[in-house]
């Protein structure tokens, strides 16, 4: 029996980047690629959870474990700490799992798939003399600016902190929204260390760049020509969905699809805030009275910590009011959300899973962006891609009920926002079909590591 290619992948781990790269992972399997998939102890603990111990749905992966050492870490908020125990526990046991399958003629790695953020993982295999495939979970002109900030840097653009005044604006491209300063992935108003931290390992992707064979990134071609064109080398391989929801770290209510089912067409207004997002007591209220004000039904994602207080209290008698036109649940099988022909608009903290997935259903979005790289994805959607509503959310301290209710009513009014996002939604799926830009780069990609691994079979 002629012997599979063998990859190895390895996330991030956290919910939004475990779920694209298992996403593609499964894209590659399906092309006859051996795949085994490295995931921490804690990380597929919560999967199997989420999944009901239903591992069907890894069809044909190789599912692996390693720790993490967050066990050794007092303070898991201390991010500095919470690194270097991961890169110095994961790097060992990933670098003793290489080792044991590259003792065997049969499991021997011909190359590893790692998160852009892992770069003790590229060391690894570097040191090992194993092929390395980057992948980017995020927007394109998120990498064009962690491989430009040496230069930046050098300029005096952006500090050896990351901080540059406050009006900063750097454009890449005329044609591409211009990354101002608050809008820096990095940014950590009011905690200086913090920032620093997150601008080192933003700084510490052009490492695992130059030393990788492929670059890889959910996203596709048609979306992002400017971005791409400014790393020629890069292989657009998105977007990167699933019938399944893979990767979901919180079992999914399926209720809701019956509930959307009933509504008619174009009705709901649909809210999620992913996996890390957090409001305040006064904030959560008011975005629960602005969806009752907007008169539409709505499906609300409420998840456990996802206000700052032990207990969920919505508004006195909310509830009740509502309870016939709205569905609040703790977590969904988003992409099958998205694509029911019941839902209207998104609002959405613009994490670049959610923005793929919306996109790729032709779903308007309301933007309210909380941390990280959700600064620029609110410019790109609203500004580049014209496919949705800024609410502003950093403008003041709290977003009025009244607000959120006005944007509504703009956004469920705007004919050419629906126009634009229904565009998109037909060159993301013309995309991944057959002959399609992305689908061509799998393809691409796939051959290549054929090629690579038959050229280690011949030096066994």
């Amino acid at each position: 029996m002629e012997r599979r290619p063998h990859v190895v992948a390895i996330p991030f781990p956290a919910q939004g980047h475990v779920g694209p790269l298992l996403k593609l992972s499964r894209q590659v399997a399906h092309h006859g690629i051996r795949v085994t998939f490295v995931n921490t102890e804690s990380v597929h603990a919560r999967m199997l959870e989420a999944s009901g111990d239903d591992d069907r749905r890894w069809d044909g992966i190789e599912m692996v474990t390693i720790p993490d050492g967050m066990e050794e870490v007092k303070d898991p908020r201390d991010i500095e700490k919470v690194a270097e125990m991961r890169a110095k526990v994961m790097s060992c046991h990933f670098e003793e799992l290489l080792r044991k399958m590259n003792s065997s003629r049969d499991e021997r790695v011909a190359c590893i798939v790692a998160d852009a953020t892992l770069g003790w993982a590229f060391e690894v295999a570097e040191k090992m003399g194993i092929k390395r495939a980057l992948f980017w979970p995020a927007a394109v002109p998120g990498l064009v600016l962690s491989l430009s900030l040496p230069h930046l840097v050098e300029a005096g653009v952006i500090d050896d902190c990351g901080s540059a005044p406050s009006d900063t604006a750097i454009q890449f491209s005329p044609k591409l929204p211009a990354v101002k300063a608050v809008d820096f992935v990095w940014r950590c108003p009011g905690d200086q260390r913090m920032q620093e931290i997150v601008f080192r390992h933003a700084m510490g992707v052009t490492k695992p760049v130059r030393i990788s064979n492929w670059l890889l990134c959910n996203s596709f071609y048609e979306l992002d020509p400017i971005a791409c064109g400014l790393i020629p080398e890069l292989l657009p391989v998105g977007p990167l969905t699933s019938t399944d929801c893979l990767g979901n770290f919180w079992a999914e209510d399926r209720t809701c699809l019956n509930w959307l089912d009933l509504q008619p067409c174009k009705s709901v207004i649909y809210v999620a805030f992913g996996s890390l997002a957090a409001f305040g007591q006064n904030q959560f209220e008011e975005l629960a009275l602005g969806l009752e004000l907007s008169g539409h039904p709505f499906l609300w994602v409420v998840r456990s910590g996802f206000t700052d207080v032990d207990k969920i209290k919505y508004p006195d008698g909310f509830l009740e009011r509502v309870s016939d036109r709205a569905k609040i649940v703790s977590w969904v099988p988003q992409e099958k959300v998205l694509a029911h022909p019941s839902v209207s608009c998104f609002v959405t903290h613009c994490g670049w899973n959610s923005t793929m997935e919306g996109i790729s259903n032709g779903v308007p979005f309301l933007c309210w962006p909380c941390f990280a790289d959700q600064f620029y994805n609110r410019s790109y959607i609203c500004d580049a891609l014209r496919v949705g509503l800024d609410l502003k959310a950093g403008e003041a301290e709290i977003i009025s009920r009244h607000k959120i209710q006005a944007q509504l009513e703009q956004l469920l009014s705007d004919v050419q926002i629906k126009e634009n996002a229904e565009r998109l939604r037909g060159m993301a799926r013309r995309s991944v079909s057959e002959g399609g830009s992305s689908s061509a780069n799998i393809q691409h990609f796939v051959e290549q590591l054929k090629r690579c691994s038959e050229a280690v079979r011949h030096c066994d």
